[in-house]
């Protein structure tokens, strides 16, 4: 007799990126499952064999009725899973995300937990989740949906050197990333203007972040005062800097308080509106995309997060 097996509305979606981590993720995943399951956990498994994959999978898997989803990798994995999720899940049933840590970064569990994957499993056996946000960033090709941060600057640009040069490195690699451009340090101009703003803010930036949460590259905390249940994005702005004051400077950024200095500001809001001549580099929830911006909005509430 063949044990039942529960409804797919009962179990969890699980995507894994066997290749976040470096590869961890795919040695590990196997055991993390098992130990979930043992704990009364449903949950259906497929694994990733390319990039974007997960996208499809969880769209298609949405379609077919699942309303309750796994990342099992990194911010990365967790980011393809939402652009699979919505919009669609705007009008059709709020889904739920669940993230396994066993990526790189793994920043936006940390707004909840230190103790990630023993957090996950916790949450996930007790039925524990709460209502997160969502930003809607449009651009000139389409949509995209997150729920960690989008930047554009230095943080972008040295996401993109640490992706082609010192990705195997994890955590340490994103430092090899920030030391390595702060040789070619440059300051850009990002067009903006937020909510109820007339003007448009043209001046160079350091870097532009829009968060929901309030970790980023792991344990950077770019935007302290950011809620990822609050219904505001929030805006962080860094003026110029020279070289060696950043490098000065640059450990606050792992405590969060380089809010408090002066060439820093910022802002909650439910919207931005982005002027920018072509497309540039943007870090969003860990990938490094390149992207002409248009606008930015929350939608509160969107998501159901296990934490």
């Amino acid at each position: 007799m063949k044990t039942p097996v529960a409804p797919v509305t009962d179990r969890f979606f699980a995507i894994i990126n066997p290749a976040a981590g470096g590869g961890r993720c795919g040695k590990l995943a196997p055991g993390v499952i098992d130990r979930a399951q043992r704990d009364g956990v449903g949950i259906q498994v497929i694994r990733t064999s390319r990039p974007g994959e997960a996208t499809e999978m969880a769209r298609e898997a949405y379609q077919d009725g699942y309303r309750k989803f796994l990342a099992i990798g990194g911010d990365g994995t967790a980011f393809e899973i939402i652009n699979g999720l919505f919009p669609e899940a705007l009008t059709r049933g709020r889904p739920t995300l669940a993230c396994l840590p066993l990526g790189t970064g793994n920043s936006f569990l940390r707004d909840f937990t230190t103790r990630g994957v023993e957090h996950t499993i916790e949450a996930l056996r007790e039925g524990r989740r709460r209502s997160c946000d969502v930003i809607r960033l449009r651009h000139s090709n389409g949509n995209l949906y997150f729920m960690n941060l989008l930047s554009l600057g230095f943080p972008a640009e040295v996401g993109a050197l640490t992706n082609r040069r010192f990705k195997l490195w994890g955590e340490f690699g994103y430092i090899l990333g920030v030391l390595a451009e702060l040789v070619r340090l440059r300051h850009s101009a990002f067009a903006h203007r937020l909510d109820g703003a007339i003007d448009w803010d043209r001046r160079e930036c350091l870097f532009l972040a829009f968060s929901n949460s309030k970790f980023t590259g792991g344990k950077m905390m770019i935007a302290p005062r950011a809620d990822a249940c609050d219904g505001k994005i929030e805006y962080v702005r860094w003026s110029p800097i020279g070289r060696l004051r950043l490098l000065w400077l640059f450990p606050r950024l792992f405590s969060g308080t380089h809010i408090d200095h002066g060439l820093a500001s910022r802002a909650a809001t439910t919207r931005v509106e982005l002027d920018l001549k072509g497309p540039v580099n943007v870090m969003i929830d860990g990938e490094i995309l390149k992207l002409q911006c248009r606008s930015l909005e929350i939608l509160p509430g969107a998501l159901d997060v296990v934490v």
